[in-house]
């Protein structure tokens, strides 16, 4: 009886050590599907306003750096958020539900709802005010709320992005400092991580968040045709494979096929 069970644990083991090898670090990794995005939970804030009923004044610049041309991306529904959920430059992008206050004699049902991207940085949260400071733009704001009300309680979640087209890449600097803003991400719309790689001599390499959702590196980018990977905070990769052609050119903006 002795002999066959040693048998059967010897052969056991050779399957567990086969596994092992298979499974070794020159072995793929298993693709992780993470599913479509799913809207956060509901939580209480407060929102004020700013800029025109236009929406004038809240285009040029910002903490993010989306200005001129790359502002359009987002339109005239921007919010700039408290610096908790500004995140020193990682909450640039992402998109939130925002839902105003109930309507006198109604119920939640008459709360008007916006959903805006964060573009900016806005002020601490208001004193006196609950939860997270939301400065949104003037047209914005009228969506949930009447200019006269000045500042209001809100409820709002993190939802996903719907973007028109592929993501953007805006190459500016010079060859020993190179500088891109990545704008009109989707999904989470957020930004906390930049690889590019060239066709020939540029391997992958990791950019560094400069400020905003502008990412540097000092590595010579010139002359290679370039592939960006976008990283979203809940880890969803997108890679946007040649976007920019081996003639690229400082100051233009390349569009890829693919979003989130």
């Amino acid at each position: 009886m002795a002999a066959p069970l040693l048998a059967s644990l010897l052969l056991v083991g050779l399957a567990l050590l086969a596994g092992v090898a298979e499974g070794g670090s020159g072995s793929k990794k298993p693709h992780v599907n993470h599913g479509k995005f799913k809207d956060g939970p509901w939580t209480v804030g407060h929102a004020t306003f700013y800029g025109g009923r236009d929406g004038s004044g809240t285009t040029d610049g910002g903490a993010c750096g989306y200005k001129g041309e790359l502002s359009k991306d987002y339109g005239a529904l921007t919010a700039a958020v408290g610096p908790t959920l500004y995140a020193d430059g990682a909450g640039c992008g992402a998109c939130y539900e925002v839902k105003g206050p109930r309507a006198e004699g109604g119920d939640d049902k008459t709360n008007k709802t916006v959903v805006v991207t964060a573009t900016n940085q806005a002020p601490p949260p208001v004193s006196g005010q609950k939860g997270e400071h939301f400065d949104l733009t003037m047209p914005a704001f009228l969506e949930i709320a009447e200019e006269k009300a000045g500042i209001v309680p809100i409820s709002y979640r993190r939802v996903a992005c719907e973007r028109k087209g592929g993501i953007r890449y805006t190459i500016t600097g010079n060859k020993n400092y190179n500088m891109v803003m990545v704008t009109n991400v989707g999904g989470e719309g957020d930004v906390v991580a930049l690889m590019v790689k060239g066709n020939k001599r540029v391997k992958w390499t990791q950019m560094k968040r400069s400020w905003g959702q502008l990412w540097t590196t000092e590595v010579d980018l010139t002359g290679e045709s370039l592939t960006f990977r976008v990283m979203n905070g809940d880890h969803r990769k997108a890679t946007s494979w040649h976007v920019a052609p081996r003639d690229w050119q400082f100051g233009k903006t390349y569009q890829a096929t693919k979003n989130f």
